[in-house]
């Protein structure tokens, strides 16, 4: 599978956002590293890289990578390797012998739901929930109709029912700006495409995918609550799955899922969400930083727990009664 976040088009996209991208290949190997910076001092981080068909391939990889952390003066090296001949389960010996060490936290899901649609479409189809099959060939009759686009001016659609949403449930999406200039730069390419849902011409839902060599990745989406009894996410998401079929790609990811075992989680209720239209988990082995300078890297780790350690306290010492608070103080 071949990730949108290290293919070229991605690099093209952060590069008009201003920041440095570094792209490097071997045999059996390649990474899209992009220059980012934290207390720490400059980092790289490879998201969802480097790609790698082979343990050695991999080896190649990390050498690349600090030889080019080091000329660029970067501290560390932050990946996240999505295949690299190991296992998610195994990842961590593989990872810990070769001084990588896991990052504060993951910055992209270490769990996925991908769809295969190197198959029949039918077989697609069979595999989601009755509902979802029943809506999509069925939600014609009630007048609702589905196009795609790559014209950037129709991102607009989507960030205003990003808005509506936002405001129901108190999150807070990607900028204006920033999905603007996604729109702008890897809609033309035939990168990212916009698919909006219309009921008699006006649009009710929208959602943005990302596609790379053989996988589409749904991203974003949102709908109008003035017509959510229509449920008109649902066959919007199977039309996507239809067009990428349609254009020869293998893979549909759903991107984050929660944990089967954490039914509490944050994501729980998008996540039996994804669930319902088929497939299969796939776990990775997460995020991990490589030092170069480690020195400052240590000094950096130690900064943060010390910073944690201390929020723990003033957490807790918020917690007792007032009077020991002051025998505290004194």
């Amino acid at each position: 599978m071949d990730h949108f976040l290290q293919n070229p088009a991605w690099a093209d996209f952060q590069r008009s956002l201003g920041r440095t991208v570094h792209q490097r290949s071997g045999p059996g190997w390649s990474v899209l590293a992009i220059e980012e910076n934290n207390p720490a001092g400059k980092l790289l981080y490879a998201p969802y890289g480097p790609v790698a068909a082979s343990l050695a391939a991999f080896d190649a990889a990390l050498a690349a990578l600090t030889d080019l952390a080091r000329s660029c003066g970067a501290v560390f090296v932050r990946i996240e390797p999505v295949d690299a001949g190991f296992t998610a389960a195994g990842a961590d010996a593989v990872l810990r012998t070769r001084g990588l060490r896991r990052a504060p936290a993951n910055q992209q899901p270490e769990l996925s739901w991908i769809v295969d649609l190197d198959r029949d479409f039918k077989d697609v189809l069979a595999d989601m929930k009755p509902a979802n099959r029943n809506l999509y060939r069925n939600i014609h009759k009630k007048g609702v109709t589905f196009r795609s686009s790559q014209d950037p001016e129709d991102i607009s659609v989507l960030l205003g029912f990003l808005h509506l949403t936002a405001a129901r449930n108190g999150f807070k999406p990607q900028s204006d700006d920033y999905l603007t200039q996604v729109a702008r730069s890897l809609m033309p390419a035939g990168a990212a495409t916009l698919f909006i849902a219309e009921l008699e011409g006006e649009p009710i839902a929208a959602a943005l995918a990302y596609d790379s060599a053989d996988t589409r990745t749904y991203a974003h989406a949102a709908l109008d609550d003035a017509h959510r009894k229509l449920s008109a996410g649902i066959p919007l998401l199977v039309t996507l799955m239809a067009d990428a079929k349609d254009r020869g790609l293998k893979y549909v990811d759903l991107w984050g899922v929660a944990p089967a075992d954490q039914p509490d989680h944050k994501w729980a209720g998008f996540t039996a969400f994804k669930k319902s239209f088929g497939g299969r988990e796939v776990a990775y082995p997460g995020t991990w930083d490589l030092p170069v300078r480690t020195l400052r890297y240590g000094g950096y780790q130690l900064a943060r727990k010390c910073a944690q350690a201390a929020r723990r306290g003033v957490t807790a010492a918020r917690k007792l009664p007032v009077r020991l608070r002051g025998a505290l103080r004194r």
